[in-house]
């Protein structure tokens, strides 16, 4: 075997391991519903700018999107009005106050408009904690800000828009560390799926890529249009490759049985001429083909029948290149 083949070579061993059998099923990636937000507009109004695009990382605070708004602009002529009329109240009071001093009025009569004055101020705070709530930038316009740190995973809203009581949320937010792999249950499986148990996940993007998780909730209601059962399994998704929307494999073991049998990788495996075949390593010098048995095989290995030993070295991948080159000598 060349220096060059060898780098690339993957040498293991196989092992004897008790007879495993797999249960494959279909599933999805979901959003974790429980981190999602969806986002609807508080007030009518249109559309003046918006500043991120579908799949965008945002940040909490950040600047989404401005709105054109009759109710903020009547809010801040609510404003000035309030504030005109708590000067007014002020100076008059001073008067009142004046007033009883100089033994002019009653009490009771500068009280009412001390009263007035404090009802005012009330009203003023709740128009500014209003505006404060709406993140009203001016006379007229209003932000919305991101919720919460995240990835836009829905946006239903555009520069011109006429935003409704009816209209549809605007976006909806998550985070995307944590999604949720829907698994189709059929019938004819649900003896095999409890809580709990072990699965591993494959998706089609990433076929090489295996995440170990668990089923934390089955669904105990049949989908009426799909006709299966759903479990759902919970994964954390740092690096981001389980994206929303990819069709998933789920392994799950169903059977252990009672005999043992000699455990070798499926990519180890060669076929040829109807027959089954191990490279067996011993040295870069010295590797022979095995004819084996196939005995049955699972998602990860195959369980088989030969003349070799446990802790054997085989050729764990370019087998089907190396026996290329034994049977050509």
């Amino acid at each position: 075997m060349s220096d060059q083949l060898k780098k690339s070579t993957e040498i293991i061993e196989a092992s004897e391991s008790p007879i495993v059998e797999q249960l494959t099923l279909s599933g999805k990636i979901e959003y974790n519903e429980n981190d999602l937000v969806t986002f609807r507009s508080l007030l009518l109004g249109v559309v003046e700018k918006v500043d991120f695009e579908l799949g965008d990382q945002v940040k909490k605070g950040q600047v989404l999107a401005v709105i054109k708004s009759t109710e903020i602009q009547s809010l801040f002529q609510q404003k000035k009005s309030q504030q005109n009329q708590i000067n007014l109240l002020g100076k008059l009071l001073n008067t009142k106050k004046d007033l009883l001093n100089d033994g002019m009025i009653s009490e009771p009569e500068m009280l009412q408009v001390e009263h007035e004055l404090e009802t005012a101020k009330l009203e003023l705070n709740r128009i500014n904690q209003s505006l404060q709530l709406y993140h009203a930038v001016g006379e007229g316009t209003f932000q919305i800000l991101a919720p919460k740190n995240g990835y836009i995973i829905q946006k239903d809203i555009s520069q011109g828009q006429i935003i409704t009581h009816e209209s549809d949320p605007l976006f909806s937010i998550s985070n995307l560390k944590e999604v949720w792999v829907m698994l189709n249950v059929y019938a004819s499986n649900l003896r095999y799926i409890k809580t709990g148990d072990q699965v591993k996940v494959r998706t089609i993007a990433y076929p090489d890529e295996v995440y170990i998780g668990k089923i934390d909730k089955i669904y105990n209601v049949f989908d009426a249009s799909e006709h299966v059962m759903k479990a759902r399994v919970v994964l954390e998704n740092q690096n981001l490759n389980l994206m929303p929307g990819l069709n998933a494999d789920i392994i799950i073991d169903k059977k252990r049985l009672d005999q043992t049998a000699m455990a070798v990788p499926n990519k180890s495996l060669i076929f040829s001429n109807n027959e089954n075949y191990l490279l067996i390593y011993h040295d870069d010098c010295n590797i022979e083909s095995q004819k084996i048995e196939v005995l049955t095989s699972n998602e990860e290995v195959t369980y088989v029948k030969g003349d070799f030993n446990d802790r054997e070295k085989i050729v764990g991948s370019n087998a089907l290149l190396i026996f290329e080159q034994l049977r050509d000598q």
